[in-house]
């Protein structure tokens, strides 16, 4: 499969903000408390995903995915997010989910996320507890991904494909579940305008402080789960 023209080079770090939804109320605390996730993935609510279908870059053939959103149970919640390598052939360097394509082996989109998770970072599945399913995203890459919501219980060992992960970290989920911290973008491409959320999040490592840019597809599941959790 091959792309008809380039996907887009630039950084999307230089791309104006034109808007911070800090107009909407972030999940209350108790609301991301493992018992409650539970709960709410058992009795889902109505409610509606705000990001499906990116605008495409290609004609590419679309292929099957998925991925796993891992909250790790520290004292609050964290999710536990990859960069990607820099020689990927797509989204190189971004920060992502562990996930990846759907082989005909597996039996769904559970079992891609999980055989995914385990491959790229070397997540055990003794490990995860699996909660629920949010909608497909389709990527103007034309993957379509099932996100797969997991609870991972600490005490893990970590071993990174370095052909695939350049670097594993954690967010605390409280504050990608606060709207105040989500920043919306615009950017014209092929003819077309294109909007995206990001949602940078500046840690303190051992190193000293280091962004981690949060954006584009894995912003935009992000959202969704957003949306769910304070339907």
């Amino acid at each position: 499969m091959t792309f008809t023209k380039p996907l887009p080079k630039f950084d999307p770090r230089t791309i104006p903000v034109i808007g911070v939804d800090t107009h909407l109320a972030g999940v209350p605390t108790q609301a991301l408390a493992p018992a409650a996730l539970r709960l709410r993935f058992r009795h889902p609510p109505l409610w509606t995903p705000e990001h499906s279908v990116e605008k495409k870059f290609s004609n590419r053939e679309p292929a099957l995915a998925a991925v796993l959103i891992p909250l790790v149970m520290r004292d609050e919640l964290t999710l536990l997010l990859t960069e990607r390598a820099g020689n990927m052939s797509t989204h190189s360097g971004q920060v992502a989910f562990p996930g990846g394509k759907t082989d005909d082996t597996d039996h769904d989109a559970v079992a891609t996320a999980l055989r995914e998770a385990h491959e790229e970072i070397g997540l055990a599945r003794e490990h995860v507890e699996v909660l629920g399913i949010l909608p497909t995203y389709v990527t103007g890459t034309a993957f379509i991904i099932t996100p797969v919501v997991a609870l991972v219980q600490p005490g893990f060992t970590l071993q990174p494909n370095p052909s695939e992960v350049a670097d594993i970290f954690e967010v605390p989920l409280q504050y990608l579940m606060n709207p105040a911290n989500h920043q919306r973008h615009e950017f014209e491409f092929d003819g077309a305008i294109r909007q995206w959320l990001s949602m940078p999040y500046t840690a303190n490592d051992a190193g000293g402080d280091k962004e981690r840019y949060i954006w584009g597809a894995t912003a935009g599941m992000l959202r969704n789960l957003y949306r769910f959790l304070s339907a």
